[in-house]
């Protein structure tokens, strides 16, 4: 299905709160959204590597285009045969890999879809899946895994942390960067905003988007990344607002394993590969 416009997230996220109580499970549709003509906005480009730590460049970071986007995987998640509610999703994983970097000039297409549905220990996961296109040449791709929580597949046993790496630098963030990345980003979920509204959903202060803190670590490399690569993270445990963290970054062949972690618990870990 082809869209004429970015959908509206100020419209999607309070559907996607009361879509939560009429969503019963079921299979994944197989429609997908579709966007031709999108160019990159240039200011709200700029906006977000400034809060993301980029550099200002004529090519887009990798992980931009998941904020243009992102809106269509809301509207997906929110239609009525969804079987998940979008209110309570897990974001467990993201996965990105560009053939080249789109460039801030450039017009191209978008498209979402829903897969690969499956068990996990604590629920069913699915991934969402986005791809950026140059004359029909796919040049970016994204798989966002979310878990759903409900009956498993088995037993999730108890987490058990390994001892930190060695950390390459400590960032300080700031308890309103949720806001600032709702800004650049469009995503407002309550429970990146406020700590009132975190507190809504079982958390005791507002936490950091798991997309801006791979942003974060995403632009600790710049400079050092090849034209062609995949970044491949996992979220582990969510960042409370405001906190000190710390980033550790290891070289091996033909690329780096990152982390971020606080208090020697994990928050994500990642991987950069050439391709």
């Amino acid at each position: 299905m082809e869209l004429t416009e970015s959908p509206n997230l100020g419209v999607l996220f309070p559907k996607a709160v009361l879509a939560g109580f009429t969503k019963r499970g079921g299979a994944l549709p197989d429609r997908v959204y579709t966007r031709s003509g999108v160019r990159v906005d240039p200011r709200q480009l700029a906006a977000y590597d400034r809060v993301c730590g980029f550099g200002l460049t004529d090519e887009v970071p990798a992980t931009y285009p998941h904020v243009l986007g992102f809106p269509m995987q809301v509207k997906l998640m929110t239609d009525a045969d969804f079987p998940f509610p979008l209110v309570g999703s897990v974001h467990l994983a993201n996965r990105v890999t560009q053939t080249r970097a789109l460039r801030v000039d450039e017009e191209f297409a978008l498209r979402v879809h829903a897969a690969n549905l499956r068990p996990h220990a604590k629920g069913t996961q699915f991934d969402m899946v986005s791809a950026a296109l140059v004359e029909g040449e796919a040049v970016w791709h994204e798989v966002s895994t979310y878990l759903r929580r409900g009956p498993g597949s088995g037993s999730a046993g108890r987490d058990a942390y390994p001892e930190p790496p060695r950390p390459s630098a400590t960032w300080r963030v700031p308890d309103d960067i949720g806001r600032r990345y709702a800004e650049v980003s469009g995503d407002r979920n309550p429970i990146h905003l406020h700590p009132l509204t975190a507190r809504l959903f079982g958390f005791p202060r507002a936490i950091a988007h798991g997309m801006w803190t791979k942003a974060r670590c995403l632009a600790a490399f710049e400079g050092r990344l090849p034209a062609a690569y995949s970044v491949d993270v996992r979220f582990k445990l969510p960042v409370l607002l405001p906190a000190k963290v710390a980033f550790s970054a290891t070289p091996h062949a033909g690329g780096w394993d990152f982390a971020l972690f606080g208090d020697r618990k994990p928050h994500l870990a990642g991987t950069i590969t050439a391709l």
